[in-house]
């Protein structure tokens, strides 16, 4: 193939219909028929990245390779393509504009009035076609965030009307996703709210050529002849995307309604071989037939909004699948959880994972949690502040430091296990200024981390700003707790471990963030096979 090919994917109706997955679901169709493929997220927020939201707001925030802080479908994209993505797979309105002041700032406009259009839009057009200008896909999908209509999204709505009409014939298409409302009442479905997101689309100057509609209940022939009418798509175009039980199930669901077919054809490419997804049933078949079933309970602050620990759920459905076990996720609230409680609240759990998180609410309760698994022999894992809160609760109740503590919870404690990273200090913006993207990692011989990897060097993503504090590793040490991870090259606690304790480990990055169907990590396969066991 001599000319990248693009797929534009618009939401309109409502928000949270599922974008990303159908963007996902297309391009492991894609992949699985031999095309390189990638997707790309523009989010039309004005925050530069979503590193500084509260999970509350956006969920998480998902971490690439090159320490890109990125949309949580980004990690929808790597889970279900098995590829890892980059600063260029994530666009922001804050980004764009930051860009296009900075040049004009720098004299680059040689004097010209800067607009919305054309100045914003070449922006976006030229961070669109970034991954396919590399030469390393085939085809690029990029999702638009938002939904057609708003305010903030009308900026890359006209970039993609003119990157289509720039592009050419079979170049670039659009596919539309939207809400086929059942009403219950009438006892029918309604197409009157896609007709008229179809509409607000065409004013914008773009035609849809695949309509995508999210259902509850079967379109009939007779409902997708009346949208391909009135919506001025082929019947064929047409995609059904009904509710599933899991998201994995989706490329199958797309694949049986002929949604990569149809975009093929649209882009005039051929459809090579039919879509290898030998391994991804076999993971479905696994998921839906499990021989175990265990409690893990998920101790964070953000438990209210799944969509804070996305990557971590995630990841326990890999791991669970791949051991044909069921793993139901208990949501335990820390900031709710003290010594009254711990033992009600935790009792009867296979296993438990102490999340990632930032400041001081809550994190008494993570340490009763895990002083409560440590006591009672329970499999634990902990993520970044939850293996800095195993770090000081050891020092508070095995060494008896009872004022241990981390200096962003307390800056004046006179055993400050865990502080601020030395190059922090001088740090007085917030956005993208933690240690960010993957690091390395070497792992000692004989431990858990090595039994867990099977490998003495491992290469994981970060997204922190405090640092386990080497002063005490050595007193931790002599009292039992093992650092059995360490950066090769500054030294920094990477991993820390109980060897004299079923299953004990905490790790200062984000495991969650690789794990992937077909690559499930190996922490995590570690925590459920132990949590199999505990039983």
């Amino acid at each position: 193939m001599n000319q990248t090919k693009y797929i534009f994917v618009t939401g309109g109706v409502t928000s949270s219909l599922g974008k990303g997955i159908i963007a996902a679901s297309l391009a492991k169709l894609l992949q699985a028929r031999g095309y390189r493929t990638t997707i790309q997220k523009f989010d039309p927020y004005i925050n530069v990245d979503p590193g500084t939201l509260n999970p509350y707001e956006h969920g998480e925030c998902y971490v690439t390779d090159d320490g890109a802080e990125t949309d949580l479908d980004l990690g929808h994209y790597e889970r279900f393509l098995n590829v890892p993505t980059s600063q260029a797979n994530n666009v922001t309105t804050g980004r764009i504009y930051l860009s296009v002041i900075e040049k004009e700032r720098r004299g680059e406009f040689l004097g010209k009035t800067v607009q919305v259009v054309p100045h914003i839009t070449n922006e976006i057009k030229e961070r669109m076609q970034l991954l396919g200008n590399s030469g390393d896909y085939d085809i690029v999908i990029t999702e638009i965030g938002g939904t057609v209509g708003d305010i903030e999204s009308l900026p890359y709505i006209e970039s993609v009307r003119q990157l289509v009409w720039e592009l050419g014939d079979n170049n670039g298409i659009v596919i539309h996703l939207t809400l086929v409302p059942y009403l219950a009442a009438a006892g029918e479905l309604k197409t009157k709210p896609t007709q008229h997101s179809v509409k607000t689309l065409m004013e914008s100057g773009i035609k849809a050529d695949i309509l995508v509609c999210r259902t509850e209940h079967e379109l009939s022939q007779d409902l997708r002849q009346k949208l391909a009418l009135f919506c001025n798509v082929k019947k064929e175009a047409v995609i059904q995307s009904i509710d599933a039980s899991t998201i994995y199930k989706v490329p199958n669901l797309m694949q049986e309604e002929g949604l990569d077919k149809v975009a093929l054809k649209k882009l005039n490419l051929p459809e090579k071989a039919t879509p290898d997804l030998k391994l991804w049933n076999e993971f479905l078949y696994k998921l839906e037939h499990p021989k175990h079933e265990v409690n893990i309970g998920l101790v964070g602050k953000y438990v209210e909004l799944q969509d804070s620990y996305k990557s971590i759920l995630e990841a326990f459905i890999h791991a669970g699948a791949t051991q044909q076990t069921k793993v139901n996720v208990v949501s335990i609230h820390s900031e709710f959880l003290d010594k009254s409680n711990a033992a009600d609240k935790l009792k009867g759990l296979d296993a438990i994972l102490v999340a990632p998180g930032f400041g001081e609410r809550g994190i008494e309760g993570k340490i009763e949690a895990i002083k409560y698994v440590r006591e009672n022999n329970i499999p634990f894992l902990g993520i970044c502040l939850g293996m800095q809160m195993a770090s000081i609760e050891f020092a508070r109740n095995v060494l008896g430091k009872k004022d241990a503590n981390s200096t962003e919870m307390n800056a004046n404690t006179s055993y400050p296990i865990i502080s601020l990273m030395e190059e922090q200090k001088t740090v007085t913006e917030k956005g993208g200024t933690m240690r960010l993207g993957a690091w390395k990692c070497a792992i000692k011989e004989n431990t858990l981390a090595h039994k867990i990897y099977g490998k003495t060097s491992i290469l994981e993503r970060h997204r922190h700003r405090f640092e386990f504090n080497g002063d005490y590793l050595a007193e931790m040490e002599a009292a039992g707790l093992v650092a059995s991870g360490l950066n090769p090259d500054t030294g920094l606690v990477e991993i820390v471990e109980l060897p004299n304790h079923p299953f004990f480990i905490g790790v200062q990055y984000h495991p969650e963030y690789k794990s992937t169907v077909l690559n499930p990590h190996p922490l995590f396969m570690g925590l459920v096979a132990a949590a199999v066991k505990n039983k």
